[in-house]
């Protein structure tokens, strides 16, 4: 989830693709005698050097880390490669992927300390333990604050605004096949109107369902692209990289906490964020590790997953990856209170649903909005 990548998904909903099958040579033994373990992750895993030193000075253990492309493309190949594992832990697979995960018996049990310790909103797989929540973050709409105050046009802050003919092409969103923001922008819709009948929302534009949103989203100019890089820094007028590219899109969906990276990367840094969020447009994205089965080392993957649900690293997660802790009582930047806070009443899904409906919705989708 990090905002440099933000993992996107390869093949989401057409199932798992093809891809070679290889195990790492230095795991360890089962009973953990080898003192590295390996991490498999997504392309966005980041962490500050010295916090990462403290574990392996305070564990023993040498972490090997290995980033393993998008986020969905990590978890395929992760499955694939279940029985002769590349690591020990895998980390990065988010709640609309969960279900594929577990059913495929990619994680074993194991109940990390600290995890009394995680906010209940975010606790999964309570029974049997096999994955660890670890971050969160918000999909949602951002919007160019500079091109709404030249044109005198009020930003959006809902769904509904979104096909209203005052935002008409102003809107760029990923491939929801391709991307992990382009999946958390239907899941959101979906979950605000339903799969049909009764809009939840009460202006009701929408009343059939989030197929008839996007029906008029589409008709109202939304832009697809494949992933989230090239939406936010090639397509988007607001960021630095689309400021560059001289790009023409105002809208786009990123992250709550993009905001805050605009600032925190900036040089010079200004003193307001560049680019705002319409946070009646989010859908609430949890990310997982576990220990994957068969693991090598499980005694090192068990220290580091209960380092990775450490207050250390889950207050040092914020300005490397740009996502939430989960732990109670972990502090967060003060850019990301003032720039990006959460939203306070997201969209969100039970991994039950998404795991019922996400491959049909993904073929509808795309069905309706891509030919």
């Amino acid at each position: 989830m990090s905002i440099t990548k933000k993992a996107t998904v390869v093949a989401v909903g057409l199932g798992l693709v093809t891809l070679s099958a290889c195990g790492s040579s230095d795991g360890g033994s089962g009973g953990g005698d080898s003192k590295t373990v390996t991490l498999v992750s997504h392309d966005s895993w980041a962490v500050s050097k010295n916090v990462l030193a403290d574990f392996e000075k305070q564990s023993g253990y040498k972490v090997r880390v290995l980033k393993d492309g998008d986020a969905g493309q990590a978890v395929n190949k992760a499955i694939l490669t279940k029985d002769n594992p590349q690591g020990d832990v895998f980390f990065g697979v988010d709640n609309t992927l969960l279900s594929r995960a577990l059913d495929n018996g990619l994680f074993q049990s194991y109940e990390a300390k600290g995890s009394d310790q995680i906010a209940a909103a975010y606790r999964a797989d309570q029974s049997k333990h096999r994955v660890t929540p670890i971050d969160t973050g918000d999909i949602c709409v951002n919007y160019d604050k500079a091109y709404f105050s030249k044109h005198k046009l009020t930003p959006p802050t809902s769904f509904d605004d979104l096909i209203k003919p005052a935002y008409k092409n102003l809107l760029v969103t990923e491939n929801a096949s391709t991307s992990s923001p382009g999946l958390g922008f239907l899941l959101g819709t979906a979950a605000k109107y339903g799969d049909g009948g009764t809009s939840r929302s009460s202006e009701a534009e929408s009343g059939g369902g989030w197929t008839d949103y996007w029906k008029k989203l589409k008709a109202n100019g939304v832009k697809v692209v494949d992933g989230w890089e090239q939406a936010y820094n090639e397509e988007f007028s607001g960021s630095a990289g689309g400021k560059k590219a001289k790009a023409d899109r105002p809208l786009v969906i990123s992250y709550a906490s993009s905001p805050p990276a605009e600032v925190i990367y900036a040089d010079p840094k200004p003193t307001t964020a560049p680019t705002g969020v319409a946070t009646g447009t989010c859908f609430r994205q949890v990310e997982y590790a576990g220990l994957l089965s068969n693991a090598k080392n499980t005694d090192g993957g068990k220290a580091l997953l209960d380092f990775l649900l450490s207050k250390e690293f889950q207050e040092d997660m914020p300005l490397n990856m740009f996502v939430y802790p989960v732990r109670e009582g972990a502090q967060v930047p003060a850019e990301f209170t003032k720039y990006g806070p959460q939203a306070k009443d997201p969209e969100t899904m039970d991994p039950a649903q998404i795991a019922d409906n996400r491959d049909q919705w993904v073929k509808s989708w795309t069905s309706l909005v891509l030919k």
